[in-house]
């Protein structure tokens, strides 16, 4: 018996140096994994077509990044299905830091509630680097129209028997989600016309066939007296625009509606890599000349453990605009 229990005491002890010899060795391994990170290009899968906003930033992005670590950051634009083509590819990639997803407020939160058989899950599948920036939509409306505050738009939605038509660039976008939590947010009697994107939607509001839209470019507009602006709606008023009040202070309280965009990398990428992705991208946003030529948005890199919590936020109040409005895209 006494034998018995000397091998039964050596075996423990071996299995636990064993075990302890194992972690040593993953901890050893772990700083390596971020110190040879990168040692081969990096791609950012963008889920937006060349030539907008959605494509400028990641580029810009990509060739910061690059200078930064010296191997090629290259940008995989792959448009489609309300970002879903782009958002799938990336979470199915291998976990190892070498691709990075330029995600937005639709691809990480709207679409968990919009759409239907999600290809993707944003929490289980993705892993958050870094928020990137924000910038917020306008509101505008027809210059026939007779309301020329936030007030009296929805003092109008109230009284007209057929309400407000506002214009959107299709069903479950961000500029159809907008006018959706306002819509919540007041109890405005409005009819949704969707189209196919922004331009022609903003085009029949221009020419008075359309009431008021939501709309990213819409200060533009403002500007060359096509549209009338009544608000903008973010937070905090706009560096294009600071005499345009914000929905808060033109009386809708709490509201915000933001467009949002941030990367994130698959599922189970090594947490070094993900805070060396975290800090080389910090660096390249808070560049004086990368912000200098984006200098209209409101770029705001933070932790990880931030943007997590931001997109877990994000979702719930997305899905409550989305079954309020019983919006679902097929």
């Amino acid at each position: 018996m006494r034998d018995v229990s000397f091998a039964m005491i050596a075996l423990r002890t071996a299995s636990a140096c064993a075990l302890a010899a194992a972690q040593c060795s993953a901890f050893a391994q772990a700083p390596d994994a971020a110190r040879d990170y990168p040692a081969k290009p990096i791609r950012i899968i963008v889920p937006y077509p060349p030539g907008g906003l959605g494509d400028i930033f990641p580029r810009a992005l990509a060739n910061g990044l690059s200078e930064l670590v010296g191997q090629p950051v290259i940008v995989d634009n792959r448009p489609g299905a309300s970002q879903m083509i782009g958002a799938q590819l990336a979470a199915k990639s291998a976990p190892d830091g070498y691709t990075l997803f330029f995600g937005s407020v639709t691809s990480l939160a709207i679409n968990v509630s919009a759409q239907k058989n999600l290809p993707y899950d944003p929490l289980k599948d993705f892993t958050p680097v870094t928020f990137c920036f924000s910038t917020p939509l306008y509101l505008v409306t027809s210059t026939a129209l007779p309301a020329t505050t936030v007030k009296e738009l929805i003092a109008l939605a109230k009284v007209r028997p057929a309400g407000l038509t506002f214009a959107s660039g299709g069903p479950g976008s961000s500029t159809h989600l907008a006018a959706e939590l306002f819509r919540s947010m007041t109890g405005a009697n409005l009819v949704h016309v969707p189209y196919k994107g922004s331009a022609p939607a903003m085009t029949d509001v221009m020419a008075g066939h359309i009431d008021f839209m939501f709309e990213g470019g819409g200060i533009n507009y403002v500007r060359d007296g096509k549209v009338r602006g009544l608000a903008v709606t973010s937070l905090k008023r706009s560096v294009n625009a600071p005499q345009m009040p914000t929905m808060n202070e033109a009386g809708v309280a709490g509201y915000e509606a933001a467009i949002w965009f941030g990367i994130v990398v698959p599922a189970a990428t090594p947490r070094p890599v993900v805070a060396r992705l975290n800090g080389d991208i910090g660096k390249v946003l808070n560049q004086p000349r990368f912000r200098e030529r984006l200098a209209t948005l409101d770029i705001a890199p933070g932790t990880p453990e931030a943007f997590g919590v931001y997109i877990r936020n994000e979702i719930p109040k997305w899905r409550n605009v989305i079954q309020t409005a019983n919006i679902s895209i097929e």
